[in-house]
């Protein structure tokens, strides 16, 4: 009941972007695309994706995880989907 009531209370970005990860993840519910990707796709400011970032881990809906390259360069995020 908490997580249906959560849901309904997202801002339409957290919705937005919630849609968008939902559509791209694999078996595990987990993706990467970048932020500025996601925000073109969306057509939102990367700012406001990372606000919709923001209120769905609030949410509990999603997990971040920061990925870095070989040589200690940050990559794109692991989003993680929840489980409902």
């Amino acid at each position: 009941m908490e997580r249906e009531n959560a849901c309904t209370e997202l801002p339409h970005r957290a919705v937005a972007v919630y849609i968008y990860l939902a559509d791209r993840t694999n078996e595990n519910n987990e993706c990467w695309p970048a932020i500025p990707t996601i925000a073109t796709d969306l057509n939102l400011s990367a700012s406001t994706v990372r606000r919709g970032i923001r209120d769905l881990k609030k949410a509990g809906l999603l997990e971040t995880e920061q990925r870095y390259r070989k040589k200690g360069g940050k990559s794109s995020l692991l989003f993680r989907l929840k489980a409902e």
